[in-house]
């Protein structure tokens, strides 16, 4: 079965040439969240909670056009812009997202994240 863009309304709108989501068979590849608030497309303040929150809520958004939940989810990335001085917090409130549910993950700091985001988020939902 070909990759398939799948549609994600509920989502911020995208700033580049590709896809929130994609299918390829049972897998569904979620492009990364950063903390852009989908009614105004800007990006929140608030700093790493605030930002952190509103990244959950894109993927949750994300999960729900995808008729999926946070159950479904196989595999997750997180990147920390600049260190990993935020790594608690960030841990703290992706815990209360995805309940008892531990998907594999990993965390990375890198140098800089799209329009000075703190956090950015990427999913893999599993999808038969």
């Amino acid at each position: 079965m070909p990759a398939q863009p799948v549609p994600t309304p509920s989502a911020p709108p995208v700033a580049g040439p590709y896809s929130p989501a994609v299918r390829g068979g049972d897998l569904v590849f979620c492009a990364g969240q950063i903390a852009i608030d989908p009614a105004s497309g800007a990006l929140v303040d608030g700093g790493i909670e605030a930002q952190t929150d509103r990244v959950l809520a894109n993927l949750a958004a994300v999960l729900a056009d995808c008729g999926a939940t946070w159950g479904d989810v196989v595999k997750t990335t997180i990147f920390l812009a600049g260190s990993m001085e935020h790594f608690a917090t960030v841990n703290e409130r992706y815990a209360a997202a995805v309940g008892d549910h531990r998907p594999a993950r990993s965390t990375v700091a890198v140098a800089a994240l799209p329009l000075g985001a703190l956090v950015e988020i990427e999913i893999v939902i599993h999808r038969p």
